[in-house]
């Protein structure tokens, strides 16, 4: 990878507010920047030992991982909570016509699973 000058620092929105979030955790005090370091390490070396290639396309994803994953050890948030909305937000992402902002509703907590993942 050769970042540009004028190159994004993300490539989708939900990175930055994936950064966003961890930074924002941090600063509360939810974990200590070793902690997030070190579980960001371990998502990426799971996600490489499973086969992962390791071309930078998928660094966030790793991120996101480590941030689900980091939430539900701290204890502010469950992985089953996290897991309903997650899949509340590909409900409302497949209703959500293209442009338009996603928007979470009551009723996208009792739709079935969607088929594409959204992060």
């Amino acid at each position: 990878m050769n970042p540009s000058a004028e190159a994004p620092v993300f490539a989708e929105p939900w990175q930055a507010h994936a950064f966003a979030l961890v930074l924002q955790l941090h600063q509360r005090g939810l974990f200590s920047w070793p902690e997030w370091a070190a579980a960001l390490a371990e998502q990426i070396a799971r996600a490489q030992a499973a086969g992962d290639a390791d071309h930078g396309d998928t660094y966030y994803q790793h991120w996101l991982a480590a941030l689900e994953a980091s939430v539900a050890a701290k204890g502010a948030s469950t992985a089953a909570e996290l897991a309903r909305y997650a899949q509340a937000w590909n409900h409302a992402a497949e209703r959500t016509p293209h442009g338009r902002p996603i928007e979470l509703q009551p009723g996208d907590f009792d739709a079935p699973a969607a088929a594409t993942p959204h992060p």
